[in-house]
């Protein structure tokens, strides 16, 4: 089979980019031909082991296109423009740029499937420009808030979009929300979460009555993901049994607001900045608790990752997080209820102090616990993370390929 993967953003180690370099390196194990199309800024390469250069065509922003990549989120780790900031005629251009690279990349490669990710432009245009190839397009979750923040342009999308042969779901309830916006059918969405590489994320035992308990977090330093009420949470903890590492990026003032926070507490923490699968599964391997305190998510495969690496879990009641915990009762995850949201990733300011209170209360619990000799339960990180490798993942993956095919 003759694979086209195409991206708007740069393949990289993080979301629907490791998302993508999973899907091609699962896909060449199954014995498929690839193709990339990805936008990109100017400065990235692809790395060797990839594809070779004959199997990419990049998009590259800030040269094909006169502005930095368009991001998914409104805050990115890197230089990106904000989707509701641009102007229509670089709408045009980018989706003329798309439109003209697809369509040579199927007349170089013939592909007798493409793969396209986020139900946002990129994926319109590529059903525009290959009418007669059958597209599968994942829905990583970014795209559906893009359809609210950017609710003009995402309202002529959607005839392009509704044409889509078939559309992966991360979870259930993102299930139904596609159905909505697009009017298509149940059957033509299929439900088939992320994975986790086995080769970088696995158990090793932890130290047992650590003299402090290392907490990690990892992902982008921002507002949405709920960093700033990480950092608050912690700073009501009065006492030297834990540190924490921050990893990741982010940019512009939500940036600088986490790093003051995160230099309130002084020597507790640690930022790394963005590190590669190999480094982050070394970290997780050494830490006791892993945090997302996110406001919006998809299906956050990072919390499979630090589960397969012994981390227990506090994170946020979101469905993406809910679907992967929700069937298992085990002290090794704790789910912080939210409130009615003000925004689709912010909370209402007079909530605020309430959930910084009922974050740093589970979060001493779980020091304590950890502190007293409490060990992982081996038995509950197998049964939840078994059936989440990329293998069986992107075994599902190929068969929603042969569907989509007849």
């Amino acid at each position: 089979m003759k694979v086209l993967h195409v991206i708007s953003q740069t393949p990289d180690f993080t979301g629907s980019g490791k998302y993508v370099l999973e899907m091609i390196d699962q896909s060449k194990r199954r014995g498929n031909e690839n193709f990339l199309i990805a936008g990109a800024p100017t400065d990235y390469s692809l790395p060797a082991h990839v594809l070779a250069p004959e199997h990419c065509r990049f998009i590259w922003f800030g040269k094909d296109l006169a502005f930095p990549v368009v991001g998914m989120s409104d805050v990115m780790p890197y230089s990106s423009t904000v989707c509701s900031h641009l102007k229509p005629e670089q709408i045009d251009q980018y989706k003329d740029t798309f439109r003209r690279e697809i369509k040579q990349a199927v007349e170089q490669f013939s592909p007798d499937i493409i793969h396209t990710n986020h139900l946002w432009m990129a994926s319109a245009v590529t059903r525009e420009a290959a009418p007669d190839i059958p597209i599968v397009t994942t829905c990583h979750g970014t795209c559906l808030r893009q359809h609210q923040l950017c609710s003009d342009l995402g309202r002529s999308l959607i005839d392009p979009l509704s044409k889509i042969d078939r559309v992966i779901a991360l979870f259930q309830d993102q299930k139904e929300e596609i159905q909505t916006l697009l009017g298509l059918n149940a059957s033509k969405v299929d439900v088939i979460s992320g994975g986790f590489n086995q080769n970088n994320f696995y158990f090793e035992k932890k130290e047992t009555s650590p003299q402090t308990v290392q907490i990690l977090y990892a992902g982008k330093l921002n507002v949405s993901k709920g960093v700033p009420w990480l950092l608050k949470s912690l700073g009501k903890i009065r006492n030297e049994w834990f540190h924490l590492h921050l990893v990741g990026g982010g940019s512009g003032p939500e940036l600088q607001s986490c790093m003051e926070l995160a230099e309130s507490l002084g020597d507790k923490v640690t930022v790394h900045g963005i590190l590669s699968h190999e480094k982050l599964g070394d970290l997780m391997r050494a830490s006791h608790l892993f945090v997302m305190p996110s406001f919006f998510e998809g299906m956050p495969l990072v919390l499979l990752e630090a589960m397969s690496c012994g981390c227990r879990i506090i994170t946020t009641d979101l469905p993406g997080c809910k679907q992967l915990f929700h069937h298992f009762d085990s002290t090794m995850v704790r789910l912080v209820e939210l409130p009615e949201l003000m925004t689709i990733d912010k909370p209402h300011p007079e909530d605020e102090l309430r959930l910084e209170d009922l974050l740093s209360s589970l979060l001493m619990q779980v020091i304590k616990e950890v502190l007293e000799g409490s060990e992982p339960d081996l038995e509950y990180i197998r049964s939840i993370t078994s059936s989440y490798t990329w293998e069986k993942i992107f075994a599902k993956i190929e068969n929603v390929y042969q569907k989509a095919m007849t």
